[in-house]
């Protein structure tokens, strides 16, 4: 589903900070990224989610060269992407529950037809009591958790996730990556951005290890 080969990622005149990245992400995966602070992880979430372009190399997605893509075949191709950044990256003047059923009304969905999975949902993730809540008065946990089910109430293709489990409790930790891993039973690939070792121990998934710019794949 995914391809990138020898790429490599520099910001303006200074030196690569990524080099020579050649992996693949195979519909139905499930892989954790992982490495140090700094090391890129969220400059290749980035440019997996084709927002940010690399320096040289070939990035295939969905059997396409995005080198080639306009603006508007970017835009379709981040449809069938879902996306958790650490800066969660709601609306203010929407609520929550208008947040996460945002990629819906984006695809044409009549409200009638999926307003009640919005709402499991959003019980599901903690936030049953917060559903007519607007972004300013949520929590740093809160707002979290609604750019999560934001990013998988569409059933994406790809679901990349931003370090999803940063500001929450463990307990609940686990029940996201629960949601994660049934969201991938169902057919969607998922890329993982996290510092949690012990986390990533309790799961026999993939492990990509970005370390001096350089990514090392465990399968």
């Amino acid at each position: 589903m995914i391809r990138f080969e020898n790429v490599g990622l520099r910001y303006g005149l200074g030196p690569e900070v990524l080099r020579d990245l050649s992996f693949r992400i195979d519909s139905h995966s499930f892989q954790f990224l992982t490495g140090p602070s700094g090391a890129g992880k969220t400059s290749l979430l980035r440019m997996l989610f084709l927002s940010l372009k690399p320096t040289r190399g070939l990035v295939s997605m969905f059997n396409h060269d995005a080198a080639t893509l306009s603006k508007d075949g970017r835009a379709t191709l981040r449809r069938r992407i879902g996306i958790v950044f650490q800066d969660f990256r709601l609306l203010d003047h929407l609520t929550t529950y208008e947040n996460v059923a945002l990629p819906l009304r984006v695809l044409g969905k009549d409200e009638d037809d999926y307003r009640a999975e919005v709402v499991e949902l959003l019980h599901w993730v903690g936030l049953g009591e917060r559903i007519n809540a607007l972004p300013p008065v949520l929590s740093g946990g809160e707002k979290q958790r609604a750019a999560i089910a934001r990013a998988v109430i569409a059933r994406p293709q790809l679901l990349l996730a931003d370090e999803p489990t940063g500001n929450v409790d463990p307990s609940l930790g686990q029940r996201l990556l629960r949601l994660f891993v049934e969201l991938n039973k169902s057919g969607t690939s998922v890329v993982i951005a996290t510092h949690d070792i012990a986390l990533m121990d309790e799961y026999d998934a993939r492990r990509l290890v970005l370390h001096d710019g350089r990514l090392h794949v465990y399968d």
